[in-house]
């Protein structure tokens, strides 16, 4: 028999003691957590389906900010977004990296603002995206928002069934025109197709605890994809396909228009326009590289958003009625809302802040890396640890009854509004890591909700026989978690609205 498998074996018992020894040498534990098995680390005391609510256990037990073992790699998890604010936020410097690893690069997407290590690569990303969609430039798009919104109540009206399809097509839609100025999208168009799956693709074959398996054992990306059990690279192979077509096709067409001399105001436009106009000249090939990340970000977190929205209002009918008098007592019932009604429509934004906190859409986001030896709280925590914020948890943290829907935990005792702001909320992420596109999807999710909310009572659909179908609080599990499918039903509250939807007023 070959030796080789017990040098394998006997080299990684001497990496994993040589790692263990530097710890000890910090003179400081990490910080608490569950017992390891050797080498395996923790790998069978977490739920694979919905590893937050493990995290969120451990808390209960070790404290909010705890550790563990994934196939030789350090884990600290963050229960609390008092401890994730001190660590990503104040100490970024030194939690803004990205685990090392084989996984984003096999799977074509190593480019991608969110998975670049910290260094001037990343820098360069995020000054392009504070250009492009800063919060004054978010707004300038708020046009934009209320015509798609309008056309996804058309939608809704001439095929309510269809409702999961016409919320993607209205968060894709968006985000094309806001990145490359398409005016005209329509769901079999190549850019949405491509860019779809490819958002779809990655969601499913990036967990961070299926990455750490590939990291830990990077020969395994060397399997062919038919061998058993590969049906990563299976993936991987469609994936770096689509990643290639999603970003050259769309900036071709934006390249194009501006040749032609028509092309409408996008983020790829804009940022060529500064070059062209003499002022700093932005490398072309990060350019493409943003504008795709927006869309790979931003597409089915802001889709699975509004479809836990449309469940809410099915699951809790009274906290939607009393959002439909409002805006009837608001704007009353010949027009549709427009962003100056929003300060005034208080228990709306209350409904809306609970759609978010009620169930993350990224429980657990995307994990950080330190890429230095740092102490916390009189713990250690090693260099090159992965960090995961448990955004699951910290959502449920000082709230009553976390499970349950109540848009009434934002107000005051008194009833005022709470002073939060949703682009702040840990959903987006922490330091300089944070999603730099949070203004443009917070805008555009919320234009989605408020003319739901004003044209449609949204109810549970019934069978043949005129019974009610149920409808379960149910949510898929990955990176990005949405609700399972359900039915329901469309009701047109007002013939006034429908006649502004259609008149576009």
């Amino acid at each position: 028999m070959s030796p080789f498998p017990y040098i394998l074996a006997v080299t990684v018992l001497l990496l994993l003691y040589r790692r263990s020894w530097s710890r000890k040498s910090a003179g400081l534990p990490l910080p608490p957590g569950p017992r390891p098995l050797p080498f395996l680390g923790n790998i069978f005391d977490i739920d694979m389906v919905h590893p937050w609510r493990t995290y969120s256990e451990w808390k209960k037990r070790y404290g909010p900010i705890v550790s563990c073992r994934l196939i030789g790699q350090t884990v600290v998890i963050i229960n609390s977004e008092k401890i994730a604010r001190q660590l990503l936020d104040q100490r970024s410097a030194i939690y803004s990296d990205r685990p090392a690893g084989p996984v984003p690069k096999l799977f074509g997407v190593d480019f991608i603002t969110a998975f670049l290590p910290y260094g001037d690569r990343l820098r360069l990303h995020r000054r392009l995206f504070h250009q492009a969609l800063r919060s004054d430039a978010a707004d300038s798009y708020r046009d934009l928002y209320l015509d798609k919104a309008r056309q996804l109540l058309s939608n809704l009206i001439d095929s309510p069934e269809a409702f999961e399809k016409h919320i993607f097509l209205y968060t894709a839609s968006i985000i094309m025109s806001v990145t490359y100025g398409h005016e005209k999208v329509s769901w079999d168009a190549p850019p949405i197709v491509s860019v779809a799956e490819l958002a779809e693709l990655l969601t499913v074959g990036l967990p961070p605890e299926r990455s750490a398996i590939l990291t830990a054992f990077p020969i395994l990306t060397q399997l062919p994809a038919w061998f058993p059990g590969a049906t990563f690279q299976r993936v991987a192979q469609r994936t770096r396909k689509l990643a290639l077509e999603s970003m050259n096709e769309p900036f071709e067409y934006v390249k194009r228009n501006m040749a032609a001399g028509r092309a409408p105001k996008s983020m790829v436009s804009d940022l060529l326009s500064e070059r062209d106009e003499g002022k700093e000249a932005f490398p072309e090939q990060a350019v493409k590289e943003i504008a795709l990340t927006v869309f790979v970000a931003g597409f089915d977190t802001s889709s699975s958003t509004l479809c836990s929205f449309i469940l809410a209002m099915v699951l809790h009918p009274e906290a939607q009625r009393r959002a439909q008098q409002e805006i009837d007592s608001v704007i009353g019932v010949n027009r549709l809302p427009d962003f100056y009604d929003r300060p005034s429509l208080e228990y709306v934004e209350a409904v809306f802040r609970e759609t978010i906190r009620w169930h993350n859409v990224a429980p657990l986001g995307l994990p950080h890396a330190t890429s230095r030896d740092d102490v916390f709280g009189g713990y250690f925590i090693p260099k090159g640890s992965l960090i995961m914020p448990n955004i699951w948890d910290m959502s449920r943290e000082g709230h009553e009854d976390p499970d349950d829907f109540k848009p009434e935990r934002h107000f005051e005792s008194d009833g005022t509004l709470l002073p939060d702001t949703i682009a702040a909320k840990p959903m987006w992420g922490f330091g300089r890591r944070g999603c730099p596109g949070r203004f443009v999807a917070e805008a555009a999710t919320w234009s989605a909700v408020v003319h739901l909310l004003a044209t449609f009572r949204i109810t549970k659909a019934k069978d043949e026989a005129g019974k009610e179908i149920e409808v379960k609080e149910e949510f898929t599990s990955g990176v990005v978690c949405r609700p399972m499918p359900f039915k329901c039903s469309f009701v047109l509250r007002s013939t006034d609205r429908e006649q502004a939807i259609c008149s576009g007023d």
